[in-house]
């Protein structure tokens, strides 16, 4: 795995912060973490790099009412891309 993932309990659900590298097995790894329904937020403050299926998750994470917080530029660009497309 290539990136790290640490849930944040606050009051109005979980947040995820993810760092590192997102890409190849960490989608799925992050796809299950996003199944118990509790995640209101998905910070990014540390993430290096996404790949084109991380970018088309998040897109479709934010789609279904789930923030993302502290997006590098370049991520918040591709996703809005890819939000469009959906």
């Amino acid at each position: 795995m290539t990136c790290r993932i640490d849930r944040v309990l606050i009051e109005q659900g979980e947040v995820l912060r993810i760092s590192g590298r997102i890409q190849g097995d960490d989608l799925d790894v992050l796809r299950n973490a996003l199944e118990n329904g509790s995640v209101v937020a998905l910070d990014l403050t540390e993430v290096e790099l996404a790949d084109r299926d991380a970018v088309t998750l998040l897109a479709r994470t934010e789609s279904h009412g789930i923030e993302l917080r502290h997006c590098p530029a370049y991520i918040r660009e591709w996703v809005t891309r890819e939000g469009g497309r959906s």
